[in-house]
């Protein structure tokens, strides 16, 4: 005992004695963090603001020469307040990746007689800058008489939004948004543009006494909370949400990966870091500390090596800790044995060293005997859990009543479709990777999928379906098997045994018809020809669907996103999820309004009758997409040139077409070509179902179109009419806002897709982006 006392008392002197060591001064460094560029600011106010960001405009404190990551530091405010750049939003809190900002909120308020006394949009504008709307944000209406529809176009074209009624503020509940008086609809990753909309049903004439006004805002999600109709009354709603409520904004570096900006000199992650690729589908990377290091991750010399000794909260050492970079050690003195840590063996005097063995051994077989046990059956019951799970969902999802149908339709459908399991699924798709997503829509993700026999397929995993939908969508199924036409995508198989089902499609390689026009890709092989000649696909498609077909499907969401192109350039009708079969002895059928602003019937959107010709109308959109190259909806464009389907109609009525087609399409066609195109896209788009022609007539019509000779005409006069299409090209640059006009006594439905409308208020006023 008095040689351990000694030895104990030795120890402790040489360590008092001992030299600074590294550990030593990387702890100091570590207690001192360094926030912000040397020579530069790191508060304003109660707002800690870290490099990559700098305060001050152009003052060269932040990374980026661009200003982006410039914070302007307001001091005539107490506290100061921070704000984005030179503009007019204010920062919150700055995050290893992430921002919090202040919010704006749309309002529309009026009288007992329906008048409009206040009208106050919102808009917010993050193009050109490495900020975009984090998808754990909401977007909130409020209300008890509205619509409110929100959208985004840049890269990704998004549009979605709810309705919120009720009848009497005793319907409304005061716990959370229910539908009744407010109601919540999330927003996609990387959405860098939004503008939102509020639209009344009768301009709250029936519920004025206790909600004259609707409100929406987009902020992060389950920081609102809805008080019920006190909220209607409330004068300080707005300031009180505005001020709680905050817009989370992601941010990233640049728009390379980690491994693309490793390769250049502006590669911003310091020593000991950890390089993390932005999910936002736009580029860019972010930096943190390894784990055991701490400091900021974008300055010299990087992250430091924690000395967890130093600090007995952070080590488990029961006698000597020995650091480490990145981590640490324990260990026990002389005289002792054990792994030297304090939940575990410790360190135990040699002299208790036999019993402790065999004490030690006895319960570590016995432990590792139960643990074995328990292991054992725990995964026994996980699997027999999950085998019920999974024939729960098989039922629930209608397998029973699909292989009914298999079996009566004699096996010609059992012979080319497949039922797959969960697991073929699950590694067809690496378990559904984020990487294997080839595309997502209003109904559903769709993943890439590699299949045992190296087949390759798409695999469409919806949203949640609705129980009542389970036979429609099993009818479906197996149509859909039986349809067998080479311009309309195959579907391979289905998955019952997931919570929702699971369609397998063969896949079509070569993307949509929309990136092919808007965006630059089929410049070189986009002719007139190539245009009419899938024009003319599309159509005989929908004619087979609507009228040759065992019984009659209205696609009813025709659009260019949904015409998918093969290796040749071939056409393939994708993505029945919002498809209605209509029997033979039915000509229409009423449901809920479904399918993409600009592109929908608005015979459909005000009846809710849905025929064959609402499918017309959509194509109808497409074909002068084709002509003229524009998109359905140009939101920025002068109100005349905002909704293509009535630019087109009022183009023709006026002689205007050649000014309007795309200059390629004029060049290249003869006049009584294009004015054939002209008239029939007009038809298409009438406003009353019975004046459009019909698919198969359409699909005739086409074929016609495509054999008219080319006139002379069309080259000697092809320059002045390419000036006068640039010209009216010009005019796409006015910055007037769309606005949708909602008949109080029609019809109102479910919009879904991945396109509709809202409207909102510019942030930006001084230098943003627009």
């Amino acid at each position: 005992m008095p040689t351990l006392v000694a030895y104990a008392f030795v120890t402790m002197v040489l360590m008092l004695l001992r030299p600074a060591t590294t550990s030593d001064i990387n702890n100091t460094i570590t207690k001192a963090r360094i926030i912000s560029k040397p020579g530069c600011q790191s508060k304003c106010g109660n707002l800690t603001v870290p490099y990559p960001f700098g305060i001050g405009v152009g003052s060269g404190c932040s990374i980026d020469s661009s200003t982006w990551f410039d914070v302007n530091c307001n001091t005539s405010f107490n506290p100061p307040k921070a704000f984005i750049s030179s503009g007019n939003v204010q920062i919150h809190d700055i995050s290893g990746s992430q921002m919090r900002i202040s919010n704006v909120m749309a309002a529309k308020c009026y009288s007992a007689t329906g008048d409009l006394t206040t009208n106050k949009p919102a808009y917010t504008n993050l193009l050109d800058s490495p900020f975009s709307f984090s998808d754990l944000n909401t977007f909130t209406v409020i209300g008890c008489d509205d619509l409110a529809l929100i959208s985004g176009s840049d890269e990704r074209n998004f549009s979605g939004g709810c309705i919120s009624v009720c009848s009497k503020a005793e319907d409304v509940l005061d716990y959370g948004c229910s539908g009744i008086g407010c109601c919540q609809t999330v927003i996609p990753k990387g959405l860098k543009y939004y503008f939102t909309n509020l639209a009344s049903l009768r301009n709250h004439t029936g519920v004025w006494s206790f909600d004259p006004c609707s409100y929406a805002f987009l902020g992060e999600k389950d920081s609102f909370k809805f008080r019920g109709a006190s909220d209607f009354s409330d004068p300080t709603f707005v300031n009180r949400t505005v001020n709680s409520v905050r817009i989370l904004l992601d941010w990233a570096i640049g728009n390379q990966t980690c491994d693309e900006a490793r390769k250049l000199n502006t590669y911003a992650c310091q020593s000991n870091t950890l390089c993390t690729n932005s999910d936002s589908g736009l580029g860019g990377y972010s930096c943190s500390c390894l784990k055991g290091y701490e400091g900021n991750p974008y300055l010299s010399p990087g992250c430091q090596d924690i000395d967890e000794c130093a600090d007995p909260n952070k080590n488990l050492c029961e006698k000597i800790c020995i650091n480490t970079p990145g981590s640490y050690n324990c260990s026990c003195p002389h005289g002792y044995y054990g792994n030297g840590e304090e939940n575990s063996q410790g360190c135990i005097a040699e002299n208790s060293k036999f019993p402790v063995i065999k004490f030690s051994l006895g319960m570590g077989f016995g432990f590792l005997a139960l643990m074995f046990g328990v292991s054992f059956v725990y995964f026994t019951i996980k699997r027999r859990k999950l085998i019920k799970e999974r024939e729960k969902f098989f039922q629930q999802n209608g397998g029973v009543l699909l292989k009914q149908q298999i079996t009566s339709s004699g096996g010609g459908v059992e012979s080319s479709t497949k039922i797959f399991t969960a697991e073929e699924l699950e590694k067809a798709t690496d378990n559904y990777a984020a990487d294997r997503i080839v595309g997502r829509g209003g109904y559903g993700t769709v993943y890439k999928g590699i299949l045992p026999d190296h087949r390759v397929v798409a695999i469409k995993k919806s949203r949640i379906m609705d129980q009542s939908q389970i036979e429609q969508f099993i009818n479906e199924v197996v149509i859909l098997t039986q349809v067998n036409h080479r311009h309309v995508v195959k579907l391979l198989g289905c998955c019952l045994e997931t919570e929702v089902p699971l369609l397998v499609y063969e896949f079509v390689a070569n993307g949509t018809l929309f990136q092919h026009i808007h965006n630059a890709r089929g410049v070189s092989w986009l002719s007139l020809e190539n245009r009419l000649r899938i024009a003319t696909e599309s159509a005989g498609a929908l004619a087979y669907l609507h009228s040759a077909a065992s019984m009659p499907v209205i696609h009813r969401d025709v659009k260019s996103a949904n015409i998918l192109l093969n290796e040749s350039y071939s056409t393939k009708i994708s993505d029945f999820g919002a498809s209605r079969l209509v029997p033979l002895d039915q000509t229409q059928v009423t449901t809920l309004v479904q399918g993409t602003l600009g592109y929908l019937d608005p015979e459909y959107f005000h009846t809710s009758q849905l025929t064959d010709k609402s499918d017309v109308y959509s194509f109808g959109v497409v074909l002068a997409e084709l002509l003229t190259g524009r998109k359905p909806l140009i939101l920025e464009s002068p109100a005349e040139e905002k909704n293509l389907a009535t630019y087109f109609i009022m183009s023709v009525k006026e002689n205007r077409l050649f000014q309007i087609l795309e200059p390629r399409v004029v060049r290249e066609g003869s006049l009584e070509q294009l004015e054939a195109a002209g008239k029939l896209v007009k038809r298409c788009l009438s406003l009353n179902g019975d004046d459009r022609p019909t698919m198969k007539e359409v699909a005739m019509e086409l074929e016609g179109i495509r054999k008219y000779t080319k006139h002379p005409w069309a080259n000697n006069n092809q320059h002045q009419y390419e000036e006068q299409a640039l010209m009216s090209r010009d005019a796409e640059e006015s910055s007037d806002l769309y606005t949708v006009s909602i008949d109080t006594y029609s019809s109102t439905g479910d919009f879904s897709g991945q396109d509709s409308v809202d409207t909102k208020h510019l942030l930006f006023t001084a230098n943003g982006p627009r």
